[in-house]
């Protein structure tokens, strides 16, 4: 096959010219965008605690006085509460590739706050179950808006140096919703009534709020704007986005556009089975679900979604204020993370190490709950074991699954496979979420800390997956790691690998030191 390298006299290394202040109004949009997964974060805080609260479980549990706390929540209700919101995201992510035919990012966001608001007047509302569940539905529909969409914006329009940096900054934000969430908890939850869960619930109009006025301040994603023939508006984006003279705008609009022709030039149109129609697209598409997947694969889900809930059934003391604890941590984490990640791989350091740590502080978790059950100092080492837990998945696998998931898919494809990448995401938590109950519930098998058992073998089977098959494209530019692709380089050796716009950059000055102009170069790519 032949393929066509657009290749230019500026390199991918352009902007590393400009420093992070010189492109602040980018990474404010970013910023404002990576928001959204806020609202995510809030909803997993809030809905452990909310199982753990005695004014809610007046409402929808039952009265158990032979448990801690004296009050529990049945199974199949625990399920439902916690696992409809996930599925919710399922279905709204499954459909990111057709919605974004006819919409953009911007306004997708916008549908979504309008559709969390709508979710959260029906939870507050009602005292009914049913209504209960109509409403955490239609907030995961919201969710999943918000987690793909706002990625998908990060991903165009963010310096590929400062793409980890930015979906790091989306993590933190899940983070810091979570965090609130249990704090709020943690003071409401001694309140005898409704309010103890309608005051926290009240939280989740700030953000949509917020980013409904915010969006109208920064432009839409200029990637987006060029594959659906808006070049202008696409131009005027990257000016607004980037600093640099107008030379290095025109340049990067070009071969954004270059690369997408040619990726369109094998297919007049894009359908869902294109992800699977030819090998490089079809290795793209598993590789970006199988990446973002691996977050699920971690166990985190019960860990975040029953925290609160999974410490009170556990006998282990405080279990609102350990779940604070933990989620201030994990925030401390990502902050850490935030400062490396321009500088390590995401293959190599973080995924790898990240899944082993999580694995193997789940096993230990479960050893000692195994030998000594209910003891003071076995809580303490479940705690503990916890805080290891999420320094690992908030320090590595979190973010760097996020990232994977969106680097890897081809331009023309770029909605469809993150979408699937990120529904089949949703749909590993959502199932991690309405199993976890038969574990952890004195209803059901109560096991407890020693559902680690079952994430063990996942974490060290995901480390084992990223190792052999997970390619490095940190500090790659999304038309250089199509270059990669359409090169049928095995994982090993992306990190190494010298781009066309590389090469032409070490060729492209001459004796003044003058950038050439565009060129366009025709190499053969074997297949």
């Amino acid at each position: 096959m032949d393929c066509v390298v657009y290749r230019s006299g500026r390199t991918g290394s352009e902007w590393s010219k400009w420093g992070i202040k010189d492109h602040w109004k980018c990474l404010a949009a970013c910023t404002l965008v990576s928001m959204c997964p806020f609202q995510y974060g809030l909803d997993f805080g809030l809905i452990g605690g909310l199982q753990a609260m005695v004014g809610f479980l007046r409402v929808f549990g039952y009265e158990a006085p032979e448990l801690p706390g004296g009050w529990n929540i049945s199974t199949e209700r625990q399920q439902l509460i916690s696992s409809l919101m996930t599925l919710g995201a399922f279905l709204s992510s499954s459909c990111a590739g057709p919605l974004a035919a006819v919409m953009s990012r911007k306004m997708t966001i916008w549908l979504a706050c309008g559709l969390c608001c709508v979710s959260n007047v029906i939870m507050m509302a009602t005292t009914n179950i049913g209504g209960l569940y109509a409403g955490r539905l239609l907030l995961g529909i919201a969710n999943g808006m918000f987690m793909t969409f706002s990625q998908l914006y990060i991903q165009e329009s963010t310096p590929a140096r400062y793409r980890g940096l930015m979906i790091s900054t989306f993590q933190v934000f899940t983070s810091v919703g979570a965090l609130v969430g249990t704090v709020v908890d943690n003071f409401t939850a001694k309140i005898d009534g409704r309010e103890a869960y309608l005051i926290p619930l009240g939280l989740v109009y700030i953000v949509p709020a917020l980013m409904s006025v915010g969006l109208f301040c920064i432009p839409e994603s200029p990637r987006w704007l060029v594959q659906h023939g808006k070049v202008d508006e696409a131009r005027k984006s990257l000016r607004w986005h980037r600093p640099g003279p107008d030379s290095a705008i025109d340049d990067e609009v070009e071969e954004i556009r270059n690369t997408l022709e040619s990726q369109m030039e094998e297919q007049a149109s894009v359908a869902v089975w294109d992800m699977f129609r030819n090998p490089i697209d079809r290795r793209r598409t598993i590789l970006a679900v199988c990446a973002l997947t691996v977050q699920g694969a971690s166990g985190a889900m019960y860990m975040i979604a029953y925290g609160t809930y999974f410490f009170q059934m556990a006998g282990i003391g405080h279990p609102f204020e350990n779940a604070c604890i933990l989620n201030g941590i994990g925030i401390v984490a990502i902050l850490i993370n935030s400062a490396l990640i321009t500088h390590f791989g995401r293959r190599r350091v973080a995924l790898t190490v990240g899944l082993i740590i999580c694995g193997l502080s789940q096993l230990a978790m479960a050893a000692v709950y195994t030998v000594s059950p209910g003891t003071r100092s076995t809580g303490q080492a479940v705690v503990a074991l916890a805080v290891v837990y999420i320094l690992g998945y908030n320090g590595m696998v979190a973010t760097y699954a996020w990232i994977s998931g969106g680097e890897l898919p081809s331009q023309r494809l770029r909605s469809y496979t993150f979408g699937l990448a990120t529904s089949v995401g949703f749909f590993a938590a959502w199932l991690a979420t309405f199993t976890a109950p038969y574990f952890i519930n004195p209803q059901s098998l109560n096991w407890g800390p020693k559902y680690g058992y079952i994430w063990t073998p996942s974490c060290f089977v995901s480390a084992l997956w990223v190792y052999l098959f997970l390619p490095e494209v940190k500090d790659r530019t999304l038309e250089e790691i199509d270059e990669m692709f359409e090169a049928r380089l095995p994982a090993r050796k992306f990190r190494k690998y010298v781009c066309a716009r590389q090469r032409g950059a070490a060729s492209g000055e001459d004796m003044d030191g003058e950038k050439k102009e565009l060129e366009v170069v025709h190499e053969e790519v074997k297949v």
